[in-house]
């Protein structure tokens, strides 16, 4: 058994010292120290050998199994610093191309619809994304037992310090900061994520975003809020696109109205609600301390993941955060 011992030692030194890639390493590997490779294969032999040569055989067994395993982890760390024989690099020759990346589409529209509004003299407004109850649903006229206010309706912030806290449910919440900052006149658009626990569907998510607008000044009236609205659409969309304003209902504004877009939905051309809008309720006024006698004004909020469907054709919202590098890089 010592004669075989060595002679299994000289083979898989042998051989190792062939091996020229990882494949080849790990086959080794296998062979000769794998469960049921060649070392482990002596194991049971052991039982046929004379008691008084155990030891020496014993010993001799356990030196072969240290030489390989110890001969394996050094091929084995070259091989992991480059050091493993095999064919070289040519570093002349051309490196592989990588993949190209790009703006996300919201990220790509985002940046359009504010480009649209800053034509027509809309500053940027920004606002914290956890909002408490004042800036939420009080400032905006929404009551205590408005159902807006529901758990069901809104993702709460448990153990919120300072006062009930909440995940925003829409922009508005940016105007009320807004006009909370700076005096009329004020022409601010705030856009960022929204959060709403709605079922996932083609036309609606639980975190989506929208562009918030609002415009107050002496003498404001729903003529220059329709008329905004139908030159962003024009100017975005094209002379071509459709748009319609319906009555509506919103706490925050009064009179309100629904803006809808024709677009097509899973090969259906149907019309889709992109938001609200209205003349700005005078309680919301007050709330931030605007007297509504003298300044009166407009507000609206639009989805953009529904305004980039209708500008990219995209027939479901749930593409846009699935994250599949296919559908991104279209855009």
């Amino acid at each position: 058994m010592l004669a075989e011992l060595e002679q299994l030692e000289s083979d898989a030194l042998g051989q190792l010292g062939e091996v020229t890639d990882a494949d080849g390493l790990e086959s080794w590997r296998i062979a000769y120290l794998g469960s049921k490779g060649r070392l482990k294969g002596m194991m049971p032999l052991l039982k046929d050998v004379s008691r008084e040569d155990k030891p020496a055989v014993g010993k001799r067994l356990n030196e072969v199994k240290t030489a390989l395993e110890a001969a394996f982890e050094a091929r084995q760390s070259a091989a992991l610093a480059g050091g493993a024989a095999g064919p070289a690099i040519d570093v002349t020759e051309p490196g592989l191309p990588g993949g190209g990346g790009c703006r996300h589409v919201l990220s790509r529209t985002i940046a359009e619809v504010a480009e649209v509004f800053a034509r027509m003299g809309f500053a940027i407004a920004e606002g914290p994304e956890v909002e408490d109850e004042w800036h939420n649903f009080t400032a905006l006229n929404i009551p205590p037992e408005h159902p807006a206010r529901d758990e069901i309706e809104n993702f709460y912030l448990a153990g919120s310090e300072g006062g009930l806290k909440l995940l925003r449910s829409q922009t508005s919440t940016v105007q009320i900061r807004a006009m909370e900052r700076q005096r009329p006149p004020l022409r601010v658009t705030a856009i960022g994520r929204v959060y709403r626990p709605d079922t996932h569907d083609a036309t609606h998510f639980s975190m989506f975003h929208q562009i918030e607008g609002l415009y107050i000044d002496r003498g404001v009236n729903m003529v220059d809020l329709k008329t905004v609205l139908f030159q962003f659409a024009r100017n975005y969309f094209g002379e071509e696109a459709e748009v319609r304003m319906r009555p509506g209902f919103f706490p925050f504004t009064e009179p309100s109205a629904e803006i809808d877009m024709k677009m097509r939905v899973k090969d259906e051309w149907m019309w889709v609600e992109l938001g609200g809008c209205g003349m700005v309720h005078p309680n919301v006024l007050t709330s931030a301390g605007i007297d509504p006698e003298e300044f009166t004004g407009f507000a609206f909020g639009l989805g953009i993941e529904r305004i980039a469907m209708r500008k990219y054709g995209i027939p479901d919202l749930r593409w846009f955060f699935e994250n599949d590098a296919r559908f991104l890089r279209q855009f």
